[in-house]
């Protein structure tokens, strides 16, 4: 067996405040996903179907949700000799003490670990984005450009684009890359629709100088500091060119609707094609009974998994393990989490829920119709919700709403706390 010479590094532990109550208990690294799995899976599935067996993951806020579901890293093939996946969380040492202070400062808080593997390449890669990737084929182009980085594209509309880190490239290699001869990180003058993927291949000893160099001054992130500085100073930087889906997922609106791309007889995100893994292990996913539908249920165009149970009416939606639908409510447009109870006469539509939420009988979330500019409404886990309450369009409810806290109605945009 040939050692492998690829070290991969997930950046995993931040939180994304647009999510608002989905990453209150979690990084967004940990949030459920369309219906059986969580946003990480992709980064770890794209490692596995590429041969990358050598992984760290860097988690610092609320790691526990992320920790129980990587587990060993079994699920995704990753134990053996030279198989493995590993949680790195911040430590307190002789001289490091600190949280992870940026992206950078995480990957420098772990130089040691780095060094132990002696890796030809160190794959550096965002843990919270939905994509289906080849990491090989980057690393082939990265070593046959003989780069000292070469960070993945992805086209973006230029009206968007000051939301990213963006590149000029020289297009050298035409569809597949070319040489980055600018870069801007999320300017409110874009000059190019060139989004940085957060997927980066490093040389391992320019990644070293460049992090020690980081540690004089800056805002210890890759985009911010490292990226730009590389090419001021002539390095030899490549962008690699991705032209397949790639689902951003920082708002909850983006969020939503990469879940309701898995619908459709032509989904854009394809699990079974794209070969993807899962720890069904976690929450006993695996173990739960098969879904029940009543006589009377009605479904349309949703992905609905085992341990639930419907007995009123869903509609490209997605449900969780263990979502029950009670007879006469209706659920549309909607993305329920683990153990959420939907109650008799429920109406919800365009409602993304978190665990262990119950829904009193005659409950009202969201509009009556709903179009792509309709806000998406946002519930966040362990509520009783009472009966007859009714919350509308783009309201955010937090987590354990006391009982005698709850109003008739939450307003349009408010938020419950």
């Amino acid at each position: 067996m040939l050692k492998p010479t690829t070290l991969a590094m997930i950046l995993a532990g931040g939180r994304v405040d647009e999510l608002n109550v989905l990453t209150y208990y979690r990084p967004k690294s940990a949030v459920p996903f369309g219906g059986v799995c969580r946003v990480i899976d992709f980064s770890l599935s794209n490692l596995m179907n590429s041969g990358i067996e050598q992984v760290a993951i860097l988690s610092q806020y609320r790691s526990y949700s992320l920790i129980n579901h990587i587990g060993i890293g079994a699920a995704w093939d990753m134990i053996g000799r030279y198989r493995h996946a590993s949680i790195l969380p911040p430590f307190q040492g002789s001289e490091s003490g600190d949280w992870y202070r940026g992206p950078a400062d995480a990957i420098y808080k772990n130089i040691d670990y780095v060094q132990y593997h002696h890796p030809e390449e160190i794959l550096i890669l965002s843990g919270d984005h939905i994509y289906n990737m080849n990491y090989q084929d980057m690393i082939d182009y990265h070593t046959e450009k003989n780069a000292d980085l070469t960070v993945a594209f992805t086209r973006v509309p230029l009206a968007n684009a000051n939301r990213f880190g963006v590149a000029k490239l020289d297009n050298e290699d035409g569809a597949r890359g070319g040489r980055v001869v600018d870069y801007w990180e999320k300017s409110a003058d874009s000059k190019s629709e060139w989004a940085s993927m957060t997927v980066l291949c490093f040389k391992p000893e320019v990644l070293y100088k460049a992090l020690e160099n980081n540690q004089e001054g800056g805002s210890y992130h890759f985009g911010k500091d490292i990226i730009p500085l590389l090419v001021e100073q002539n390095y030899r930087v490549y962008g690699y060119k991705f032209c397949g889906y790639w689902g951003y997922t920082r708002t909850i609106n983006e969020y939503w609707q990469s879940n309701m791309d898995m619908l459709g007889e032509k989904p854009l995100i394809d699990l079974e094609k794209w070969q993807f893994r899962t720890n069904l292990e976690h929450r006993n996913i695996r173990g739960k009974e098969p879904a029940y539908f009543a006589e009377n249920a009605k479904v349309h165009n949703s992905l609905i998994y085992n341990g639930c149970k419907v007995d009123g009416t869903v509609k490209n939606s997605i449900l969780f393990p263990g979502v029950v639908v009670k007879k006469d409510a209706v659920v549309e447009n909607s993305v329920l989490f683990f153990k959420n109870v939907v109650g008799e006469k429920c109406r919800l539509n365009k409602v993304v829920a978190d665990v262990n939420t119950t829904y009193g009988q005659n409950v009202t979330i969201g509009p009556d119709v709903c179009d792509e500019r309709t806000e998406v409404t946002v519930v966040g886990w362990n509520n009783n919700i009472p009966p007859e309450t009714v919350i509308e369009a783009g309201a955010t409810v937090y987590p354990h709403i006391a009982e005698g806290l709850w109003p008739n109605c939450v307003k349009a945009g408010e938020v419950l706390r």
